[in-house]
């Protein structure tokens, strides 16, 4: 897997231990949510080790990666994106002045590709508009402006503007999914039919607002439910399981 990249910028490596933010463990019935969350982080992180998350060369690439992943697996975008690359097409300006009709056929593995390719096509078009195809010049943006402006790309919605936030702009911003909803709803700290908004302030009303330690937090939260937490859940063997004793 590739390293993860700098906001916007080359590779470098992160010198802080996301762990070392978190509240430290106690044990007993007078654990604050807080320490519960550093308890899931810390078994996970135990169990599956570092994710190095988002595995991209570039932000661009993350950002490319974030708007194709919408109700597909990461395999099948890897193909798309490799499709893409090996056209020499993966730069805003090549993207640019690539027609709909090709782009539609380049990311055609990652399912409903005219829709996605349309929607990659807004935000390049967004980017070139309005910053001159210039990612570090839109990355100048305090958080709340760049979310929304984001938000208003037809085709990104939360969970996609949150992604490119926190992976292509190193923003502290928690990115939440429907993994994550299962297993804070399994765990009983959150209801099932939570909102988006609820469920991410969940993670930021209670964490350090520290862009690695989110980024790790929701990487072993895919992780764990991509192994254990699925629709049918497989609890035997899950690092989280002793907590629902």
């Amino acid at each position: 897997m590739r390293e993860p990249i700098d906001a916007v910028g080359s590779k470098k490596g992160r010198a802080r231990y996301p762990v070392d933010l978190l509240p430290k463990a106690t044990k007993g019935a007078g654990k604050s949510f807080a320490g519960i969350l550093a308890d899931i982080y810390r078994r996970l992180h135990d169990a599956y080790g570092p994710q190095k998350w988002w595995p991209a060369d570039s932000a661009f690439e993350v950002i490319v990666g974030a708007i194709l992943t919408q109700n597909t697996t990461w395999n099948a975008v890897e193909k798309a994106i490799a499709r893409i690359q090996d056209r020499g097409l993966l730069s805003i300006p090549a993207l640019h002045q690539t027609s709909i009709d090709e782009l539609s056929h380049l990311v055609r593995p990652a399912g409903y590709f005219r829709l996605k390719a349309r929607r990659l096509k807004n935000f390049i078009d967004l980017l070139v508009a309005e910053y001159a195809g210039d990612l570090e010049q839109m990355g100048k943006l305090p958080t709340g402006q760049l979310r929304h402006k984001l938000l208003a790309v037809n085709g990104i919605g939360p969970e996609t503007a949150d992604s490119i936030l926190l992976y292509a702009f190193r923003r502290p911003v928690f990115v939440v999914d429907a993994y994550t909803l299962r297993v804070m709803s399994r765990h009983r700290l959150i209801l099932p039919k939570a909102g988006y908004g609820e469920l991410q302030g969940l993670f930021m009303r209670h964490l350090p607002p520290d862009e690695a330690l989110f980024n790790e937090y929701h990487a072993l939260l895919v992780q764990v439910g991509k192994r254990h937490c699925r629709r049918t859940p497989s609890c035997p063997g899950c690092p989280l399981e002793p907590l629902l004793a």
